[in-house]
């Protein structure tokens, strides 16, 4: 027989307490702990292994390629790491309203596969209003199926026998075995425990949406995201039409690759070249503007930079930051007045990177300083020049990793000139752009303006 007890757990990071106190000591956070019955299976009924494992050297091991099914996004499977595996679990998260459900619904609408979407959010005339604008040519063989018992659903999944599973949201879904509300940690463990047994014994692949925290964090325990095979997330400011897609976690692939979409009225549009758009098309040259050649896992783009410097006017100076760091952008300011003798103490610096865009490439350090540098002596820099080095503490132009692509891509977007640090090993084939090598920031000064 198995014994029943409770215990809490905090709803926000999942820790178990045997008591209830006011504050989880793990997360800090106050009145998370929630009662929750847990089932605890004694030792005499867990079920013999029938199947004998042996130690096999790691060299007799054959690698076997895991077969993928490729999407019709491309994003989505440079971001997979080729397509989705067979079997595989892929947990996304995001804000609400940011996309993940019209995502994955133009994924069902496209594929030319059996879907067995599950919602436990939305009605399925909800569900088909939002596919008719997503979509002119529709999947025949989507299936919707609006349900929060697990065991309904696996039931139906194992009538339709489906090539792929989509279900939005975890939170949502509820054991019978589990004596409490659906999004506790105890219903969120047991159904996805259910469902990645479920996938790996179907070999069929799902996808999971979860909800997420205040901090950014995905609800429920930490535990699931050890459990799936794959983590995204899917992220972007809503006030602009960009999307990141990104792998935090992910068993089949790199997680350094990005996916980029743009949010339009007819769904989220892939983004193939996105230098191209978030670079402005200047009608006049401005003060305070610079292109950084970034890089986001292997795939290299190009940013503009913008930097506001004016004398601060209440006293004591302001430093703000839009998808930059601002305690690198401190550190930038101090390094321009200690090393290079630039007076900026007494004055605001407003910094943005145009689209919504947020980074954390060094490579950008560049062209945060010909911004601030420009804005201050309000000198504008030729919109031929871009930018791809990283600012050390003593004022020396550190070199940046894989800049081979970054100079094509430059190139072949028609830049100029672009400056990098005079450590980076340069290859010696013959490039279309103009390579200005500086080792100090008092020398980049001089040759950008």
């Amino acid at each position: 027989m198995a014994k029943l007890k409770t215990a809490y757990f905090c709803q926000n990071c999942g820790t178990q307490y045997s008591q209830w106190m006011g504050q989880c000591k793990n997360c800090g956070q106050w009145n998370t702990l929630v009662e929750e019955v847990v089932e605890k299976v004694s030792s005499r009924s867990l079920p013999s292994s029938k199947t004998k494992q042996h130690v096999i050297n790691i060299i007799e091991v054959e690698a076997i390629e895991e077969p993928r099914i490729k999407t019709p996004s491309e994003e989505l499977n440079r971001v997979m790491g080729g397509g989705i595996v067979l079997g595989s679990v892929t947990l996304i998260g995001g804000e609400p309203g940011i996309g993940k459900s019209t995502l994955l619904l133009q994924l069902a609408l496209k594929m030319k596969k059996k879907i067995f979407y599950v919602s436990g959010e939305e009605s399925a005339s909800q569900i088909k209003m939002r596919a008719d604008r997503l979509s002119e040519v529709q999947n025949p063989n989507c299936f919707l199926y609006t349900e929060t018992s697990l065991e309904k659903i696996l039931h139906e999944a194992k009538k339709l026998e489906p090539d792929f599973i989509i279900i939005d949201s975890i939170q949502t879904l509820q054991s019978q075995l589990i004596e409490s509300s659906p999004g506790t940690v105890s219903q969120i463990r047991e159904c996805s425990n259910e469902i990645i047994k479920y996938a790996k014994e179907n070999n069929t692949p799902v996808f999971l949406v979860g909800h997420i925290t205040k901090d950014g964090q995905i609800a429920g325990p930490k535990v699931l995201e050890h459990m799936v095979d794959v983590v995204l997330n899917f992220d972007g400011d809503r006030n602009h039409l960009f999307r990141l897609l990104r792998a935090n976690k992910n068993r089949f692939g790199s997680t350094s690759e990005i996916g980029i979409y743009e949010m339009i009225s007819q769904g989220l549009k892939e983004i193939k070249n996105p230098s191209e758009i978030l670079i402005t098309k200047k009608f006049e040259e401005l003060s305070g503007n610079s292109v950084a050649v970034t890089l986001e896992g292997n795939r290299p783009m190009l940013l503009e930079i913008q930097a506001l410097v004016s004398t601060a006017v209440y006293g004591t100076p302001q430093r703000s930051s839009t998808g930059f760091d601002a305690k690198r952008l401190n550190m930038l300011l101090a390094v321009l007045e200690k090393r290079a003798g630039f007076q900026l103490g007494a004055k605001d610096v407003f910094l943005n990177i145009t689209g919504g865009i947020k980074t954390d490439d060094p490579a950008l350090d560049l062209a945060v300083v010909a911004s601030i540098l420009s804005s201050n002596e309000d000198i504008a820099i030729s919109e031929h020049f871009c930018f791809a080095g990283e600012i050390g503490l003593s004022g020396e132009i550190r070199p940046v990793a894989q800049i081979e692509q970054r100079i094509s891509e430059a190139e072949k977007l028609g830049y100029e000139k672009i400056f990098v640090s005079n450590l980076n090993k340069i290859p010696k084939r013959k490039f279309g752009i103009k390579i200005e090598e500086v080792s100090k920031i008092e020398d980049f000064h001089e040759r950008i303006f």
